[in-house]
């Protein structure tokens, strides 16, 4: 008698749902069904289907996944333990919060409100981000400053970004441009280079890193660091995937060239990982984050009335002192004819001399006034 292992499986995307709900890597999943994380993500793509007993292990481990949290507890005891830093596209390698997680749906669920949904989006994601962008940018503060910017757009465009497919892959995005922004070195406060780590392991992989150019860390660090796809590496980029894997090889490149011990990826990934747990990166609460991108909001809006009601009164100004009527201008003047021009100043003739004499003699002998007489 034969065995029949055609297991009923969920469409592909919500397989990679499921396996990023139970915070699993391609890698770590691909290791517990004992194929290669390229099968996994080909499973995920819908660009092949398993059969035989992986199809059977495959969708046992998905029915798993989508029982709950306990579920998922029991599905990670023989798992590879998850590394500190962000893995999958989801946001970080801990473990989802409450309010994310799949469980039973309650006899009358209440959706969450959107600052619940943004502050389980924010616990989720940001630890790791701050970490990631810690690893870009080699500073600890502007690593907070890139997840709390990253944060308050995501909340003033709260509902383009709650409907989006990948919100976590939307806001680590957003992230890592700001964090990779040219504009930083026109800062007094980043001109000075922080503190290096105190490992030296440490600070040689960071030395490394950021001796290359941002779109090469910046790949680097989401295949090896964070483990994407090559395709989602280079939809992230803003690259062709040809141009993502040159960048990578680079990358891989420059720092087996320095630091030959790191030549495997896997070694890699986990030395990325270890540098950016090391370091106490503490991000902000979210109400902090949510309010803070609220009191900028309002800010911005008040600036932009009262530019605008400058610009209004002073149009409305301009039109009010403005002449209603036409005004010709002054023509230059012109000669008259038949008037001789007027002479200049020069020396005094003879007559004009002996009048002028006259005159200044008869000044000082003048007749006395003339007064009426009393009659």
């Amino acid at each position: 008698m034969t065995q029949s292992f055609d297991t009923p499986l969920p469409p592909p995307k919500e397989r990679r749902r499921l396996r990023e709900t139970g915070s699993l890597t391609r890698t770590q999943l691909a290791a517990r069904l004992g194929v290669s994380r390229e099968t996994v993500r080909a499973w995920e793509t819908g660009r092949s289907t398993p059969s035989g007993r992986a199809r059977e292990s495959y969708g046992k481990l998905l029915a798993s996944l989508a029982v709950g949290p306990s579920g998922q507890v029991t599905n990670r005891q023989n798992a590879t333990p998850p590394a500190h830093l962000i893995v999958g596209s989801g946001g970080t390698g801990q473990p989802l919060p409450p309010t994310a997680a799949l469980a039973p749906p309650p006899a009358d669920p209440a959706p969450p409100t959107p600052a619940q949904a943004f502050d389980a989006l924010y616990t989720f994601c940001a630890p790791a981000l701050v970490r990631q962008a810690f690893l870009l940018t080699g500073r600890r503060e502007l690593a907070r400053e890139s997840v709390e910017q990253a944060f308050q757009v995501a909340w003033q465009r709260w509902p383009e970004v709650a409907v989006d497919p990948d919100p976590p892959s939307w806001v680590r995005a957003t992230a890592h441009d700001y964090a990779l922004s040219p504009w930083h070195r026109f800062r007094p406060r980043y001109r000075h280079p922080e503190p290096p780590p105190a490992d030296a392991r440490d600070r040689a992989l960071l030395d490394v890193l950021l001796t290359l150019p941002p779109s090469y860390r910046r790949t680097l660090l989401l295949y090896d660091g964070v483990g994407l796809g090559l395709p989602e590496t280079a939809a992230e980029t803003e690259a062709s995937t040809p141009a993502t894997a040159s960048r990578l090889l680079h990358a891989r490149a420059a720092i087996a060239a320095r630091l030959p011990d790191l030549a495997e990826p896997s070694e890699l990934h986990r030395r990325l990982a270890e540098t950016a747990s090391t370091e106490r990166l503490h991000a902000a609460k979210p109400p902090t984050v949510r309010i803070g991108g609220e009191r900028r909001a309002r800010f911005w809006t008040r600036a932009a009335i009262a530019i605008t009601v400058a610009i209004i009164g002073a149009t409305a100004l301009t039109l009010h002192s403005a002449p209603t009527r036409y005004e010709p201008p002054v023509p230059p003047g012109e000669a008259v004819p038949g008037v001789p021009p007027r002479a200049a100043p020069g020396t005094l003739s003879a007559a004009e001399l002996a009048l002028r004499a006259k005159l200044r003699a008869e000044a000082a002998n003048s007749p006395g006034k003339l007064l009426p007489e009393a009659r």
